[in-house]
């Protein structure tokens, strides 16, 4: 198995090496990992047991797989003193930073088998959906590696365009804050109604989670599920009735036809390449 180095250890790359160790899909002399906190250092090597650095360049010297997991406002900064030895080693790089470009990470660190992710936050806890658009330099054995590294942090779905990466934003980048939202709603509409905060609270996320599981295992779709449960004159058929009354579709769409535009005004301004 080849090296692998992270740029960065925070929230998402501790995701992503925590999912790999108790995979055991990498060994943790394997994995190395660089930050400039050293309580974050430590915390990573005495949790996982990695190599940790505090310079960058120690971190990839070896790496045949180099994952970017900085802010995208210091992307820049970060690769171009890496650019020498990028550009004479030529990793896999795979970059998990937001709204930079594959010809932006390509110019500043001289690689050019690149692939751009978009996680989400439950990827923290190995339940995240990640979209993944590959540069033409990518092989199919390094798709395949990134599969497998990145399928530590959840789900995995590879899109045909790299404007795709916007939408992946919209829906499942931004997503989690939409059920958030949700939540918070029905948990004060059960508080109005007369259950406790605890109450309200414990019955909305279980009944997320149990929605979500039935989703996933179900051999139909959404729709037919939401039908099934709708029954006629019900209680059920009067909610729904208020929520398209709304028109809580169009809101849906409008909400993520802002995100994604914005996802790619980002774009525009952290990821054009100079």
């Amino acid at each position: 198995m080849t090296q692998i180095a992270f740029i960065g250890g925070g929230n998402m790359a501790t995701s992503i090496i925590g999912g790999l160790i108790r995979e055991g899909s990498v060994r943790a002399d394997l994995i190395h990992v660089s930050d400039p906190g050293s309580e974050q250092r430590d915390a990573l090597q005495s949790k996982f047991n990695v190599v940790t650095h505090d310079d960058n360049l120690d971190a990839i010297a070896n790496a045949g797989v180099v994952i970017l997991a900085v802010k995208p406002q210091m992307m820049k900064a970060v690769l171009e003193p890496l650019k020498e030895t990028l550009n004479t080693r030529q990793p896999l790089l795979i970059s998990i930073a937001a709204g930079i470009s594959l010809p932006s990470l390509s110019q500043w660190s001289g690689c050019n088998a690149i692939v751009r992710s978009m996680p989400n936050t439950p990827s923290l806890t190995g339940h995240g959906a990640m979209g993944l658009y590959a540069s033409e330099a990518v092989s199919i054995e390094q798709r395949n590696l990134t599969d497998s590294l990145m399928a530590a942090t959840g789900l995995t779905v590879w899109v045909k365009t790299e404007a795709e990466i916007d939408a992946v934003t919209a829906l499942s980048g931004s997503g989690p804050a939409y059920y958030f939202l949700m939540m918070e709603a029905m948990i004060n509409a059960g508080q109005k109604l007369g259950l406790s905060e605890e109450t309200a609270t414990k019955l909305t996320l279980q009944t997320a989670l149990g929605a979500g599981q039935m989703a996933i295992a179900s051999d139909v779709g959404p729709a037919e599920l939401r039908r099934r449960v709708t029954s006629p004159g019900g209680t059920t058929e009067q909610a729904i009735a208020t929520f398209e009354g709304a028109h809580l579709r169009d809101i849906v769409e409008a909400a993520m036809d802002a995100a994604a535009k914005r996802a790619a005004e980002l774009s525009n301004e952290l990821g054009k390449a100079d």
